[in-house]
């Protein structure tokens, strides 16, 4: 298998072809992730919530994001490995460079992620132009839950997904490489999709998306709390290299998400 870069990732949405996108805080499950043929390996912020047993990935800082993407680097002979910047350690341009080169530099990231719209185009402008890459994130935005109320559908009303659009080719033409959907009703995430140039990779936003991602946890069936959009590949006696291919598989195929697993 070739190594995957981000240019690997832009091919496929050109052709079509589905990308599939897991997390992995360790190099155990990095490795077999990496095995399975996944395209792109996240080293999400979400480890506050199924590694650190925190209510919110808040909690969450650079050195923590570091730490695990280190380790998870050392299993990727064949996956894109991604970063997050996580909560407050890109509040502006120059933090946001400082952090982004600490997560390559130090923990191997080859990609970093950074949750926003419009206020972050600046950022992603400055990251872009100092050879960063970089995949933005809208939707539901698990930094601001605290802000926004909760963990909710994001872009229902017209004027909301108006704004999202709009972000969405900002941070494009800003530099961005690819984008994250989250908990975005699917007509809202295909036109994102089609407006765009880049990939998108859902998360409770429909089969639409150029690709999928699921917290490894998640996915598993071994989180304490799966949200709507999940579903447990764990099942039917399978093995996990099993139910990770099973994964890869329905998102290659577009089986998954089901309409059950959508926001309309």
């Amino acid at each position: 298998m070739a190594k995957k870069t981000i240019r690997t990732l832009k091919k496929m949405k050109q052709s079509g072809e589905k990308i599939s996108v897991l997390t992995a805080y360790d190099f155990s499950f990095a490795k077999v992730i990496d095995e399975q043929d996944i395209d792109a390996i996240l080293v999400g912020d979400s480890l506050g919530m199924v590694i650190q047993g925190h209510e919110s990935t808040i909690p969450v800082t650079v050195e923590d994001i570091i730490y695990h993407s280190k380790a998870v680097s050392r299993a990727c002979a064949n996956t894109l490995l991604i970063a997050d910047l996580p909560f407050m350690s890109y509040t502006n341009p120059k933090q946001a460079t400082h952090n982004a080169a600490r997560l390559m530099q130090e923990g191997a990231a080859q990609m970093v992620k950074l949750e926003g719209g419009a206020p972050q185009v600046e950022t992603v402008s400055q990251l872009s132009h100092h050879g960063v890459p970089v995949c933005a994130h809208l939707g539901l935005q698990p930094q601001s839950v605290h802000k926004i109320g909760g963990y909710l559908v994001q872009g229902r009303d017209e004027e909301q997904a108006k704004y999202m659009i709009d972000d969405a080719t900002a941070l494009q033409d800003a530099g961005a490489d690819m984008l994250v959907l989250e908990c975005v009703p699917v007509d809202l995430a295909k036109k994102i999709t089609d407006t765009l140039e880049i990939p998108t990779i859902g998360i409770g936003a429909g089969r639409e998306c150029s690709g999928q991602v699921l917290v490894l946890q998640d996915m598993l069936g071994i989180s304490s709390h799966a949200p709507k959009f999940v579903q447990n590949f764990l099942q039917e006696g399978r093995t996990i290299q099993e139910a990770i291919a099973a994964f890869n598989t329905a998102v290659k195929e577009a089986s998954f998400p089901s309409d059950e697993q959508c926001f309309f």
